[in-house]
């Protein structure tokens, strides 16, 4: 791994003072690739930063701490000396929080605290606070995830079948005498030397869905569910054959950070 930049750890300083408010830096080194992705899961980048952070091994990088709980990840920007990148890191939050907020995205600084600190105050932190802005408006209106929920149970269950030769029915004996109007009206047929509703094969795969899927819908409403079964089981599979013990290969080395 090439040694890191030491102008990362001065640059970072330099640019803590000059933002607005109070900011303060922290520089780190990565012996390792893996280390480097610590910090990164954080970063609130859709474009080239999270590209440069994934693709090259950059040894070190410097957070900024700044006030109301904002974090500014830096790093530099590969094959380009007298630049860095500079990308927000997301609040610690749930993950639908970020759900339709647009991500502020990073940007790239020329090698100069000054200019650095009035391209982030113009183009970065303003985009930042909007993100930011969102997420804190979607913890008070969505606190907890919208999981779905559980089907209302039933009393009665309308049992659809297909059977062996491709028909799809059920039994008239089984059918709620409240569904059957249903039944009739999405084009099952009563087949008297069956003894069933059977819903014709004319209307095609994509046909019977839609039919199956108003029966639903339309017996929901009398709290009457519908249960899709074969009339025989699905064929067991064979049992797997005894794993065979192998050596772990050895993970490959991490690709060496391009020149920069």
């Amino acid at each position: 791994m090439p040694s890191a930049r030491t102008d990362l750890s001065l640059f970072s300083a330099a640019l803590a003072a000059r933002l607005p408010g109070q900011w303060t830096s922290e520089y780190r080194q990565h012996p390792t690739y893996q280390n480097q992705f610590d910090t990164i899961e954080r970063l609130w980048d859709a474009g080239h930063v999270e590209y440069i952070v994934h693709q090259y091994v950059l040894g070190h990088e410097a957070v900024l701490h700044g006030p109301d709980g904002q974090h500014l990840y830096i790093s530099d920007r590969p094959l380009r000396p007298r630049q860095f990148v500079v990308a927000p890191l997301s609040p610690d939050v749930k993950p639908h929080h970020f759900v339709g907020v647009e991500e502020p995205n990073g940007i790239a600084v020329p090698n100069d605290p000054v200019r650095a600190a009035a391209h982030i105050a113009r183009r970065l932190l303003p985009r930042y606070e909007i993100a930011r802005h969102a997420v804190r408006r979607s913890l008070i209106d969505r606190p907890e995830p919208p999981h779905r929920k559980a089907p209302p149970q039933v009393d009665q269950t309308l049992p659809l079948t297909w059977y062996e030769d491709g028909a799809l029915g059920t039994p008239y004996k089984d059918v709620p005498e409240e569904a059957r109007e249903a039944l009739y009206v999405h084009g099952f047929q009563y087949v008297p030397h069956q003894a069933a509703f059977l819903l014709p094969a004319s209307y095609g795969e994509a046909g019977r869905a839609v039919r199956i899927q108003a029966v639903a819908l339309r017996l929901a409403a009398h709290g009457i569910g519908v249960k899709l079964r074969h009339a025989t089981p699905t064929a067991a599979l064979p049992p797997r054959p005894p794993a065979v013990a192998r050596p772990v290969p050895a993970l490959p080395a991490p690709p060496a950070a391009r020149a920069r």
